[in-house]
């Protein structure tokens, strides 16, 4: 018999849904309240339970802590490489009026990347300390 299966069903149920809540907050940040952040908090809330529910070696099958560790740092060097085209734009690090033709076309385009680079990182980085504290 199944154990916990109220809790597997419920999980399939709301992982996707915390899932695209994650997405829609990490895209939205830009508009409202939200951003990198806040949305890496709640994607990486979605790993972090599929971890408890199923077993945290199910969850390093769907995620490798390696891959975890490599999406970690490449949301770093994204934050950083915006702030380096910036300079490499004509602008200050991190300007981004400078990276489009237009100021405010260029502000977009700098928060969107800013903050996919923040998300990227933050959901990492709760990964890895759930891998930490999760070890046998």
């Amino acid at each position: 018999m199944e154990h916990h299966l109220v809790l597997k069903v419920v999980a399939r149920l709301i992982i996707p849904l915390i899932m695209l809540f994650a997405l829609y907050v990490q895209f939205h940040g830009d508009y409202g309240p939200g951003g990198g952040f806040q949305a890496g908090v709640i994607f990486a809330v979605g790993f972090i339970l599929y971890g408890l529910i199923y077993g945290v070696d199910r969850l390093r099958d769907v995620i490798h802590p390696g891959m975890v560790r490599s999406l970690a740092g490449f949301g770093v060097l994204l934050y950083a490489g915006v702030g380096v085209a910036g300079i490499l734009c004509g602008g200050e690090f991190l300007d981004y009026n400078v990276l489009a033709t237009d100021p405010v076309s260029g502000q977009h385009l700098g928060i969107m990347v800013i903050e996919l680079g923040v998300g990227i990182t933050v959901v990492s980085t709760m990964i890895i300390l759930f891998y930490a504290f999760a070890r046998p």
